[in-house]
């Protein structure tokens, strides 16, 4: 990672709370964890001011790889998309506004090799029946805030638990972050 984008993150970092970024930690994971998969394709639900997506991006430059982020609030996307040109990220991402669940269903059609979700959490149950069918046997589906909205996230949690296809372990990062391995169709 240049310095620029470190010195950016950095910044972005003090801003966390009021973007609901995910955690250095987690987002340090994710970096490491597509460069290890060589992942290529990831698709990212909640892009908010892209903290996360300038991790993800970072690492998809060193696998060839390409972003494609989804958000709600165009004020949010906004900021991200000149983070991401600051950082020379722009030809790594694509953006797309709108509700998850719909620019899924209505404009997503290829398959990935890892989807980070980090949207609204009463949907993820919603968002993890929308990407299953994208996810690559062999890929991963990460989604952040297992354990801070547990009560939110649970029929979430028991469903991808409950599927044959996955193997789940959530991870004792800060706010828990699920990982689930596709290991069939």
């Amino acid at each position: 990672m240049d310095s620029k984008t470190k010195e950016l993150l950095y910044k972005l970092e003090e801003t966390s709370s009021e973007f609901w970024n995910v955690s250095h930690q987690s987002a340090n994971f994710i970096n490491m964890l597509i460069k290890l998969m060589k992942a290529k394709n990831v698709l990212e639900l909640g892009t908010s001011n892209g903290y996360s997506g300038l991790w993800i991006a970072d690492a998809l430059k060193e696998t060839g790889g390409h972003l494609t982020t989804i958000e709600f609030w165009e004020k949010r996307q906004c900021l991200a998309r000149k983070y991401f040109d600051d950082c020379g990220y722009k030809d790594i991402a694509t953006f797309k506004t709108g509700q998850a669940y719909d620019v899924i269903r209505d404009e997503i059609k290829e398959k990935f090799d890892l989807v980070f979700i980090d949207a609204n959490k009463q949907e993820y149950l919603r968002f993890y029946e929308a990407v299953d069918p994208l996810v690559n046997v062999g890929g991963v589906i990460l989604a952040d805030n297992v354990l801070s909205h547990e009560k939110k996230v649970k029929p979430f949690v028991d469903a991808i638990n409950n599927d044959d296809k996955y193997q789940v372990q959530i991870l004792d990062l800060p706010d828990g972050l699920l990982m689930a391995y596709k290991i069939r169709e």
